[in-house]
């Protein structure tokens, strides 16, 4: 049986990578004596897998992660609260749902996600409608071609294309929907990045707080979040 679960992690733990995250699960899980399934062989581990790495110093409200189960606690809200019980403040599951037997796992499925960024103390833009005046205005032109540093070299992209939402939120906060998972993936640092650099200016990767609020699988050419794919039990 395959739970997929939502988690939660602030705080301090942003800077904690993904292989130490993982590490993590696999205590807690164990802490809470929780019925799981193992690999078979020389050295079994869990049958466990996360929709996609948070960057380092990220915060998340909308993480995911597979994991296999021989059997389950009574409920949803039972798996939720054990968890949380040998859990840290800073990292809280907030939702499990039961998947059908031949769920694709969160990762391959992967389409989009939901950012919210925030300028840090000392920051700010001294002229804030001036600095969302000329964003909205970069952001709504016909096409938005960049240039992307990956792996394997340099790729030109259409930022427009892989943007799906914005806006503007309360505080001089900024909302991004974009593309993410193995097809077409942007992160919207990046985005700012080439807005800063638009204007001439030098982009600092401390400018903003990122916050992951939500990620998302695409059915029928529509987002959908990624709990969405199961039941609650």
């Amino acid at each position: 049986m395959k739970v997929r679960i939502k988690f939660s992690k602030q705080g301090s733990l942003r800077f904690i990578g993904h292989l130490d995250v993982m590490r993590y699960f696999q205590k807690l899980n164990r802490r809470a004596a929780l019925d799981l399934t193992y690999t078979k062989g020389f050295s079994p581990h869990q049958e466990m897998s996360f929709a996609a790495p948070l960057g380092l110093g990220l915060t998340s409200d909308g993480e995911y992660a597979d994991i296999e189960f021989e059997s389950l606690p009574g409920s949803s809200e039972e798996l939720v609260k054990r968890m949380n019980e040998v859990s840290v403040p800073e990292l809280q599951v907030i939702d499990a749902v039961l998947l059908p037997d031949q769920a694709k796992n969160a990762m391959s499925i992967l389409a989009g996600a939901d950012y919210e960024l925030s300028f840090r103390e000392g920051y700010e833009p001294e002229d804030p409608e001036g600095f969302f005046k000329a964003l909205e205005d970069y952001l709504s032109r016909e096409t938005i071609p960049v240039t992307k540093n990956t792996k394997t070299g340099t790729q030109d992209v259409d930022l427009k294309v892989q943007i799906r939402e914005w806006r503007r939120l309360p505080g001089n906060r900024l909302f991004f929907k974009v593309d993410t998972g193995s097809r077409s993936n942007l992160k919207p640092e990046f985005i700012m990045e080439c807005f800063y650099e638009s204007l001439g200016r030098e982009y600092d990767p401390l400018t903003f707080e990122v916050n992951r609020t939500e990620m998302y699988g695409e059915i029928d050419r529509k987002l959908v979040p990624l709990y969405a794919y199961g039941r609650r039990f």
